[in-house]
């Protein structure tokens, strides 16, 4: 089960994606959206579990994972949102359901409210969406990509699988770790980590933060307990900011749900996307 192919390519706004798509064709569609330094290998379970009653949609932003790396490229979560809303086109989906972890949350709620992406209802898990947000090592790492860039491969590696590693309260397993840390480590995908780092602030969600109100369609958040990246008190507020939002807490699971409890997220998000609306 650990094996993860993403066979099919678009060519977006910010470099060519790699994409693929399980279960039925004809089935409800589902878009799951990754965040960092993750790829879509985050979702390998959950978009198993999915896919036998949904057509799920999984993808790598441009950047990260299997999709392109290179200098110049904009990955900022402003493009990245466009991404998003290119992609659903591209798939001729018209109101999924869109599951989306960390930044991906904020980029699917800027794909939705200023880019008009129509979503069927929106699952957000642990996402980067309230203010003030960026770690003390992410700030350290994106304010001195100069001097980290230049780090041997070694040390990189060290940095990445160790920052990586911080995601999950439970622990990743070796194989799933190195999965993970595998494409910052090429050539390519060294300077390709500093530059998604430095490409992003809080004003990707500044621009939107206050737009949460206007949200008007089933919404789930889910949170891990333990999330040492974002603590679950931002669950509590974003949903009170959000008409109707749901809020399911994950106990013992850090920042990296999927990992961490996959079966209980997996029954939230099933139970979500078969409720009526």
């Amino acid at each position: 089960m650990s094996d993860w192919t993403l066979d099919r390519t678009f060519t977006s706004s910010s470099g060519e994606v790699r994409w693929t798509a399980l279960g039925p064709g004809q089935a409800p569609p589902v878009a799951l959206v990754h965040g960092t330094p993750f790829s879509s290998y985050v979702w390998r379970g959950i978009a198993r579990g999915l896919a036998q009653d949904h057509r799920v949609h999984v993808w790598d932003l441009p950047g990260y994972g299997a999709s392109a790396q290179y200098a110049g490229q904009d990955v900022s979560l402003g493009a990245q949102a466009r991404v998003l809303t290119e992609l659903l086109d591209h798939w001729g989906l018209e109101g999924p359901s869109v599951v989306a972890h960390d930044f991906g949350g904020c980029v699917s709620l800027r794909a939705h409210l200023l880019h008009g992406a129509r979503y069927g209802r929106l699952a957000l898990v642990d996402p980067v969406a309230l203010a003030p947000w960026g770690s003390p090592a992410y700030r350290l790492l994106g304010g001195r990509a100069e001097v980290f860039g230049v780090l041997s491969p070694e040390l990189h590696r060290a940095l990445v699988t160790e920052y990586v590693s911080s995601a999950s309260h439970q622990g990743l397993h070796p194989t799933v770790l190195d999965r993970l840390v595998a494409p910052w480590c090429t050539e390519a995908g060294q300077p390709a980590f500093y530059r998604q780092i430095t490409q992003n602030d809080q004003r990707f969600t500044d621009e939107i933060q206050h737009r949460y109100g206007e949200l008007d369609l089933p919404v789930l958040i889910c949170w891990g307990t333990e999330d040492t990246w974002i603590p679950v008190a931002r669950g509590h507020e974003l949903a009170g900011l959000v008409p109707g939002a749901g809020l399911r807490l994950i106990e013992g699971a850090g920042h990296r749900v999927q990992e961490d409890a996959p079966a209980e997220l997996t029954a939230a998000l099933t139970r979500f996307l078969r409720t009526a609306v």
